[in-house]
């Protein structure tokens, strides 16, 4: 493990994005450094299709949310209809 220096900005913005993110600064900081690593080696693909691939390389799945046809317009899925 090492010290990175980075600009007093870059750390602001990696603080603020941290809660958002629910991570720590240094987990935030990692989480973009491997993103960005993998957006390099893998130009091609979007950030949408890395996170896809990440997550399934690490056995996770989830039910897509599938906007259904409701008459108010409203496409979220409720929680008593999302089991």
């Amino acid at each position: 493990m090492g010290i990175v220096n980075i600009e007093d900005e870059l750390h602001d913005q990696l603080r603020r994005a941290s809660k958002v993110g629910f991570r720590s600064i240094n987990a935030q900081a990692a989480f973009w450094i491997r993103l960005g690593m993998l957006a390099e080696t893998n130009p091609t693909l979007s950030f949408n299709e890395i996170i896809e691939r990440e997550l399934r390389s690490a056995g996770v799945t989830s039910q897509p949310l599938i906007p259904d046809d409701r008459s108010d317009g409203d496409s979220r899925v409720r929680h008593d209809e999302a089991a």
